[in-house]
């Protein structure tokens, strides 16, 4: 998402989505309206307001439209096996993070704003309780197969999704260089240390 295809080959609603992260990511939450987000769609706020009444409206299209992408990222793992399939959440979660630093900007912005707007606040609910389903369904599912080591999975899960959540903070706003590469360890160092496995780096 980081580099945007042209804009003659996208359907509108793409192409406004689009616009609208490149203007969140320029101006931040405080500083974006629907004019700087038409400035970067290439046509007046009058085509916008034909798909989105408000602005609260599009920020929750966008939002949309950016969790989704991460699910069908996550639908590509294919891997069955529970060490490798833990291994490349995690690298989707922390890893591949790090190739879009203006989406995890956008993304902080917006969660900012979340303990004061509902939608939001909803929104972001549910993709974490949707990660975190991840994450404990293969964990216990290693467990099962006696590849990891019997554990608390709901607890392990939450456990991973504050180091993720942390290091995502923290590339932002302090140490973008090693946040994220740092976290990554850490996750691999507690999986090893709670679950009883190592997997290879």
């Amino acid at each position: 998402m980081a580099d945007a295809p042209d804009r003659s080959s996208e359907a509108p609603d793409d192409a406004i989505m689009r616009a609208t992260y490149r203007a969140l990511s320029t101006h931040g939450y405080a500083g974006l309206t629907m004019k700087r987000i038409a400035d970067e769609y290439g046509k007046s706020a009058a085509a916008i307001h034909y798909h989105y009444d408000t602005k609260d409206d599009l920020l929750e299209a966008f939002l949309d439209f950016v969790l989704d992408r991460f699910k069908d990222t996550v639908h590509e793992v294919e891997t069955t096996d529970p060490e490798r399939r833990l291994e490349l959440l995690l690298d989707q979660l922390l890893v591949n993070a790090g190739d879009y630093p203006d989406l995890l900007i956008a993304m902080l912005a917006m969660r900012s704003q979340a303990p004061y707007n509902e939608s939001l606040n909803e929104r972001f609910q549910q993709n974490d309780v949707y990660v975190r389903y991840l994450l404990e369904t293969v964990i216990d599912q290693g467990i099962d197969a006696g590849v990891f080591a019997d554990a608390d999975a709901e607890h392990v899960a939450r456990a991973l999704m504050t180091i993720v959540d942390g290091a995502r903070t923290r590339a932002v706003v302090l140490d973008r260089e090693t946040a994220l590469s740092t976290a990554r360890r850490a996750a691999t160092e507690y999986v090893a240390a709670t679950l009883g496995h190592r997997p290879e780096r």
